[in-house]
């Protein structure tokens, strides 16, 4: 049940409560454990390697993406990160042999879209390099992938609330559609976990979110991919570790 869900329900419970002439309850915060989706009781340490990155020139998404999921799973994890340089992927692809690129079709020099980076995923096939990189780091789980960071515009309506009186003086807020045209960024990451002792691929997981500001609005673009970002590290860590949702019970005393 989503927590929008639970909330009309709980209210539901309140309304037929008063009507029935119950008004004596209260409400009592739970905690629901979610079972991590991939098991790591295997690894005590973790390799957040790098990523195969792209989209725009305004930030280093490989370096910033590393950055953010370390930090992340020293507060939020028990298990051991790793701390190491951040690998260029770009350039391992590009390598040719510790990509296992010999005799592939040439990779484009700069990842603008999804058709670009696409042709960058067959690093992730190479057992032989990842499993090079596990013995250099004693074993680990590596955490790498992909993160497309892509400027977006739109334009069309939108309904916003705006106030209004009537000719008594009250006051009201009515919807009213306007044309706006309105820029801001997608985020695509795809995370691959990846066995160290084997250099296989154990999960892999894509996402896609995105943010839209007026068009007058100037929000930097590490600004939005960190705001895009923070939607999608909860769903990181649950990958690898139980997390807790927190929500509320409604109960007759």
């Amino acid at each position: 049940m989503t927590a929008r869900a639970a909330l009309k329900s709980a209210s539901a419970i309140v309304a037929a409560l008063l009507v029935g002439g119950c008004t004596t309850f209260y409400e009592v915060p739970i905690e629901t454990p979610i079972q991590p989706k991939l098991d790591i009781t295997a690894f005590q340490r973790v390799l957040v390697a790098g990523f195969i990155a792209g989209g725009t020139d305004e930030l280093d998404a490989n370096l910033e993406t590393v950055r953010l999921l370390r930090s992340q799973l020293r507060t939020k994890s028990n298990i051991r990160v790793i701390e190491a340089d951040v690998l260029p992927l770009v350039e391992v692809a590009q390598g040719g042999e510790q990509a296992g690129a010999d005799g592939a079709a040439p990779l484009p020099e700069r990842i603008r879209d999804e058709k670009d980076l696409a042709s960058y995923e067959r690093v992730f096939a190479n057992v032989d390099y990842w499993k090079r990189i596990g013995e250099e780091f004693q074993n680990p789980l590596i955490v790498t992938g992909t993160v497309l960071f892509t400027p977006h515009q739109r334009s069309g309506f939108v309904t916003r609330e705006q106030e209004a009186y009537d000719s008594f003086g009250r006051r009201r807020v009515v919807p009213v559609r306007t044309y706006l045209e309105r820029k801001g960024f997608i985020l695509r990451p795809k995370f691959v976990f990846i066995d160290g002792r084997t250099g296989t691929t154990l999960y892999s997981e894509s996402f896609r979110e995105e943010v839209l500001y007026n068009a007058s609005q100037n929000t930097p673009a590490l600004s939005s991919y960190f705001e895009l970002m923070d939607r999608l590290v909860p769903s990181f860590l649950s990958t690898l570790s139980t997390q807790k949702i927190r929500g509320s019970r409604i109960l007759l005393k």
